[in-house]
């Protein structure tokens, strides 16, 4: 199986930064891509960011430019930087990866248990 740690969430001031990371650990054969979602109270799960193995990058349109995410192949971690955080942003941020599990023969997506950030004055 597949471990999914997030480490970073905190709280902070509007404005603020937070760098989010998630370290991948088990039995993976290959990842396609990593990235991270977020759902905040009463709200449906969204995505935030993903990079794929190759590098490809997507973000949705109200982070982009804000966030950035980027990756350490070797450690399987990747990581969520956020800068000038509002309000809104306030959610559990959950990491996901997208691969083949060693002794599998398809491709799935795991996740982590999310971590908190809440942005607030």
């Amino acid at each position: 199986q597949v471990q999914l740690v997030e480490s970073g969430g905190d709280m902070v001031q509007p404005g603020g930064s937070l760098r989010l990371s998630c370290a991948a650990s088990g039995s993976i054969f290959s990842i396609n891509a990593m990235g991270w979602y977020r759902q905040a109270p009463g709200k449906e799960r969204e995505l935030v960011a993903s990079i794929t193995s190759g590098g490809s990058i997507d973000y949705a349109d109200s982070m982009e430019g804000r966030f950035t995410i980027s990756r350490d192949s070797a450690k399987n971690t990747v990581y969520l930087q956020m800068n000038s955080l509002k309000p809104e942003d306030t959610a559990v941020y959950y990491c996901y990866l997208d691969g083949l599990l060693r002794y599998k023969i398809t491709r799935a997506r795991y996740w982590g248990r999310g971590t908190q950030v809440t942005v607030s004055s």
